[in-house]
C-alpha cells in the first residue's frame, strides 16, 4: 500500500508539474502576455535602478526653472515646482507600483482566506461571507476607497489598504466559485473516501487546483490598484507631502496648465497608460494559459 501510495503522489506531482509548465510554453507563444511581461518588466527595472536613472532630486526643485518644455537637460520639462518631471515619474514608479503590490497582495490574502472558508464549509458561514461581500460589491469602488482614505487617513499605506478592501470581495468570491467546482470533483472524492477531512483536504488537495483563476485575477487587479492609486492622489488624497512622486498626484494640478504646459499631463498620463496596459496584456495571457477552455 506504501509503494502505491508513493507511486499515487509521484503521479500528481508530475502532473502538477506538467500542468505548469505546459502554462508557462503557451504563455511564451502569446504574443499578449510577451509583450506585457517586457511592459512589466521595464517598469520594474526603473523602479529598482531610480537612484540611478533619474538625474535630479524629484523633490527638490528651483522656482526659476519652472515651466521649463522638455528639453536635453530636462527630458520630460519642470512642473510649477521647478522639479524635473522625469526624475519624479521614475521615482513615482517606485510609489506607484509598490501601491498596487501591496494592495494585491493585502486583498488576495484576506480574500482567500473567507473564499476558503465560505467554499469549503458552506451553510451558514458561507451566507454571512457571501451576503456581506454581496454588499461590499454594491457600492461604488472608488467611493468606497475614498470613505476608507478619509476614515484611515491619507498615506501611502492607508491607500494600499483602501484598495486592498475594494479587491477583497473579488478575490473572495473567485475562490469560493472555484472550490465550490472542485467539491464534487473524483479526486475529492477519492480523498475524502480515504479519511482526509478538514484543513488537510483543503489545503492539499483543493486550494492548489483553484488557484489559477486567482493568480490570473490578481495580476488583472495590479492594473486595477494602479488606476486607483492614480485616482485617488488626483483627488488629493495621496501621499500628504505634495512632493511626493506618485502619478496620480502629478495629475492633481495639471488642468490648470493644460494650455500652457500639456507635458505636465501627458508624461505622467502615459506611464498610467503602459503599465495598464502592460498588467492586462500579462493578465489575458495568463488566463489563456492556464483555462484549459481558452487553449488554442
Amino acid at each position: 500500500m506504501s509503494q502505491a501510495s508513493a507511486t499515487i503522489g509521484a503521479e500528481r506531482q508530475e502532473r502538477s508539474v506538467g500542468l505548469w509548465a505546459d502554462a508557462l510554453r503557451r504563455m511564451r507563444r502569446s504574443p499578449a502576455a510577451i509583450i506585457g511581461a517586457t511592459i512589466i518588466g521595464f517598469f520594474v527595472v526603473v523602479a529598482i535602478f531610480a537612484p540611478f536613472i533619474a538625474p535630479f532630486d524629484p523633490t527638490r526643485g528651483n522656482l526659476a526653472d519652472s515651466y521649463l518644455p522638455p528639453s536635453w537637460e530636462h527630458p520630460f520639462g519642470t512642473n510649477v515646482q521647478g522639479q524635473d518631471v522625469f526624475s519624479r515619474i521614475v521615482f513615482g514608479t517606485r510609489l506607484t507600483l509598490g501601491i498596487a503590490v501591496l494592495s494585491v497582495v493585502i486583498g488576495v490574502s484576506v480574500g482567500t482566506f473567507f473564499g476558503a472558508l465560505a467554499g469549503y464549509f458552506r451553510g451558514w458561514v458561507d451566507a454571512v461571507i457571501m451576503r456581506s461581500v454581496d454588499i461590499m460589491l454594491s457600492i461604488p469602488g472608488l467611493l468606497f476607497a475614498i470613505a476608507v482614505v478619509t476614515w484611515l487617513g491619507r498615506g501611502v499605506v492607508q491607500i494600499a489598504v483602501a484598495i486592498a478592501v475594494l479587491n477583497v470581495p473579488i478575490f473572495a468570491r473567485i475562490l469560493r466559485g472555484s472550490l465550490l467546482a472542485l467539491r464534487e470533483t473524483d479526486y475529492v472524492t477519492a480523498a475524502r473516501a480515504v479519511g482526509v477531512r478538514g484543513p488537510t483536504l483543503l489545503l492539499r488537495h483543493m486550494l492548489p487546483n483553484a488557484l489559477g483563476p486567482l493568480i490570473v485575477q490578481a495580476t488583472l487587479a495590479l492594473a486595477t490598484a494602479v488606476i486607483d492609486a492614480a485616482a485617488l492622489g488626483f483627488l488629493g488624497l495621496g501621499p500628504p507631502d505634495p512632493r511626493t512622486p506618485e502619478w496620480g498626484t502629478m495629475l492633481s494640478d495639471t488642468y490648470r496648465y493644460l494650455n500652457s504646459a500639456v507635458y505636465l499631463a501627458f508624461f505622467p498620463g502615459i506611464a498610467i497608460v503602459l503599465s495598464v496596459l502592460g498588467f492586462n496584456l500579462l493578465g489575458d495571457g495568463m488566463r489563456e494559459a492556464l483555462d484549459p477552455r481558452l487553449r488554442r
